[in-house]
């Protein structure tokens, strides 16, 4: 028979209290694997507009060569993990991604996991905004007739309340500044605070627990040690 562990389970809510509790060695196990679940976040390959650096949101780009070739060399970084559940999001770069990554047979479509909707300055890079609206900051100003901080906030806490839910590793595949703010609302930040974490194509990045679910981290961010300068030769 298993020994028994007297715990003091402290992460209070209004409504629970810390109390402490006994469990068995292989329950106390079990529950802390889970307080350090890992979610992985995987951005989609490069597409055109990632080059011209246009504003992407809700277009629905294919990936270029290049970008196909980095979504396959991103599923050898990811060969050997194992995920409860794997998500992406509808958009054709996202999911594209993932096929070639090969998660496709088992991803399911999340259409929270879509890029930021950027109303007028859809397909604009900063400086054709900047020619219109001198000074304008993505991250202070926002898009008008897009997705307001607040919309796009909401999204990313949708995620974030599944994923938690998930007894397992997840794996989500979406878009660079989604999964921006998701990262800042994942560590209980606003979504303007989505400035200060840069993601490169085809990189994977994780969140996770320190100790418990009350000290959400970031355990790796925009990794990109997998993406291969042969994939350039090869599009070429």
């Amino acid at each position: 028979m298993s020994r028994a562990l007297r715990l003091l389970i402290c992460w209070p809510t209004k409504s629970t209290p810390c109390r402490s509790s006994e469990v068995s060695d292989s329950n106390a196990k079990a529950k802390l694997l889970k307080e350090l679940q890992l979610i992985y976040l995987a951005r989609h390959g490069e597409t055109a507009w990632s080059i011209s650096g246009q504003h992407t949101g809700l277009t629905d780009l294919p990936l270029t060569t290049r970008g196909e070739c980095n979504a396959r060399r991103l599923g050898e970084r990811l060969k050997g993990l194992e995920f409860a559940r794997v998500f992406t999001s509808p958009l054709q770069r996202a999911q594209r991604t993932c096929e070639l990554a090969g998660f496709g047979s088992r991803a399911e479509m999340d259409r929270d996991l879509v890029e930021w909707n950027y109303g007028q300055y859809e397909g604009l890079s900063t400086a054709d905004v900047h020619a219109k609206c001198p000074g304008w900051q993505m991250f202070r100003d926002g898009f008008p007739g897009g997705e307001t901080f607040d919309q796009i906030a909401a999204r990313a806490d949708r995620v974030v309340e599944r994923i938690r839910s998930i007894d397992g590793a997840v794996l989500l595949f979406s878009s660079g500044h989604f999964l921006r703010v998701l990262a800042s609302r994942w560590l209980g930040l606003k979504a303007q605070d989505a400035q200060y974490f840069l993601l490169s194509t085809a990189s994977l990045s994780t969140l996770t627990y320190e100790h418990n679910p009350s000290q959400p981290v970031i355990g790796l961010w925009n990794d990109t040690h997998h993406v291969s300068a042969q994939c350039l030769e090869d599009s070429k």
